[in-house]
């Protein structure tokens, strides 16, 4: 329990978006929700890092899938803490504590989460060795899949893990994607200081809000084919977040305000209730 709430204090400082919804999941669905959560946060720092030259996320992103894809629960975090030891740059305690949150999850539901985890690092690490050039809307597809689609298929797989909700994995996609792409849109300013742009080549802000709103779509068919519970009250919170971030973007806002977010969170709750 006590791991749980450490966990819960670090992802609230990461993600107020995600801290909420996962901070009200029943016992176990809420560990397993929380780690994976975590260890796809620490890799994506890495993926971020502004200090970190590309061929240096590449081999760090690496070794994090490796020790992943060999990990044993009760040397991870030593084993962990050995890479990071040695590492010149300074990184974020999300990403250095990625051994705690791999040994986080229920041990029956875990090499799920591991090996999402690896596959998602080795991914990343193509995407930076290649610089994050995306010329067409199938690099965007592969992008988006590689960093979010593919989390909307774990997040399935934990639904069905926990009760046996069963749902539309195309759908699953479409949930990541939809978030992703309204990310894209959110930190266009940010991405473009660092030297990456997301948007394929001749594409317009509008081009990439369309693409956000047909992936949303489907995100919207996932979690309203959702019965009442863990699963629907989860995704129904960054769903709507997006929906209305995309909103004030296409209005020229740069992002929601706390206040905004605080009323939304509150709204969608009662809905949930009451579905």
């Amino acid at each position: 329990m006590n791991s749980c709430k450490n966990a819960l204090k670090v992802l609230e400082k990461t993600s107020r978006t995600f801290y909420i919804p996962i901070s009200r999941l029943p016992s176990g669905l809420q560990e397993a929700t929380a780690a994976a959560y975590l260890c796809m946060r620490a890799i994506d720092e890495i993926e971020d890092h502004p200090n970190l030259d590309n061929l240096s996320k590449a081999q760090l992103l690496r070794t994090i899938s490796l020790k992943l894809q060999s990990i044993d629960r009760e040397t991870a975090v030593d084993d962990f803490s050995k890479v990071f030891n040695t590492h010149p740059q300074p990184l974020p305690e999300v990403t250095i504590r990625i051994g705690e949150w791999a040994t986080l999850a229920p041990e029956s539901i875990a090499p799920r989460i591991w090996d999402a985890t690896a596959a998602m690092a080795d991914r990343m690490a193509h995407w930076a060795l290649a610089g994050w050039k995306i010329d067409t809307e199938a690099d965007l597809d592969c992008y988006t899949f590689s960093v979010a689609g593919a989390v909307g298929l774990m997040l399935s797989d934990l639904w069905a893990w926990y009760d046996g909700t069963a749902t539309n994995r195309s759908q699953a996609i479409g949930f990541g994607r939809g978030l992703q792409a309204v990310n894209i849109l959110r930190n266009t300013s940010d991405d473009l200081e660092r030297g990456v742009n997301f948007f394929p080549n001749g594409w317009t802000k509008e081009d990439m809000q369309m693409y956000a709103r047909r992936n949303l779509s489907l995100a919207d068919a996932y979690t309203k084919a959702l019965s009442q519970g863990p699963a629907f009250n989860f995704c129904i919170i960054p769903l709507t977040l997006a929906h209305a971030t995309l909103d004030v973007l296409i209005l020229g806002k740069p992002k929601l305000s706390r206040s905004q977010v605080m009323s939304l969170i509150e709204q969608v709750t009662s809905t949930a209730l009451n579905k």
